[in-house]
């Protein structure tokens, strides 16, 4: 009973949240290139990333981006803003695509949603910037050439988020276009374990 409870208040949050958040977002004026979303449509879609998320997490840190959102009927393919003030490092977005009833499309991508319900342990990041390096120069992942790409970023094959870090062990420019080579790493922002170390060619 008291799950029942707990659920359903849950849903009359994130039912309150939507109807604050459209009712102020819809109002600026000065604002140009939003997409207006049905609120019908945004409940649908909040509720949705709730589902994976929770309700906590999901008011503290995922706000819908009506900027980047686009509408293409019969679709509305939805970007939210993920950002943990306390973690500015976990700074990235959430996109998934909705029809008209806001019905979540499931044969189109569903990007950057972690599942903090099934497993909690999935939105406890505590690898920073600064530590990935750490750990990608502990070991041993070599400088290369140039300054290594870094980002905090969406794994659709694992789905979660990790740190990549990209390097650059060769690379020039011919007749023939841009080669080059170096290497990838991905770590685990929660734990820090490296994920995988592969190798990247352009021929």
């Amino acid at each position: 009973m008291n799950s029942l409870k707990n659920s359903f208040a849950s849903f009359i949050a994130v039912i309150i949240f939507s109807c604050v958040y459209y009712s102020c977002s819809s109002s600026s004026s000065d604002i140009k290139n939003e997409t207006t979303v049905p609120l019908h449509i945004l409940q649908e879609a909040n509720l949705f990333i709730v589902s994976k998320t929770g309700a906590e997490f999901f008011h503290n840190y995922i706000a819908v981006d009506n900027v980047k959102t686009k509408h293409s009927p019969p679709y509305y393919e939805i970007v939210y803003n993920l950002y943990i003030p306390e973690k500015p490092y976990v700074n990235t977005s959430i996109t998934f695509t909705v029809d008209e009833a806001g019905k979540v499309v499931k044969s189109r991508d569903i990007i950057g949603i972690p599942n903090c319900n099934k497993n909690p342990s999935l939105c406890e990041w505590q690898v920073d910037k600064d530590g990935a390096i750490a750990i990608a120069k502990a070991e041993g992942l070599e400088k290369g050439i140039k300054d290594w790409k870094i980002a905090f970023i969406w794994n659709p094959e694992r789905q979660i988020y990790v740190w990549r870090i990209i390097t650059v062990i060769r690379e020039f420019q011919g007749d023939f276009g841009y080669r080059g080579s170096g290497k990838e790493m991905l770590i685990d922002p929660v734990n820090g374990e490296v994920l995988s170390l592969t190798v990247w060619q352009i021929n």
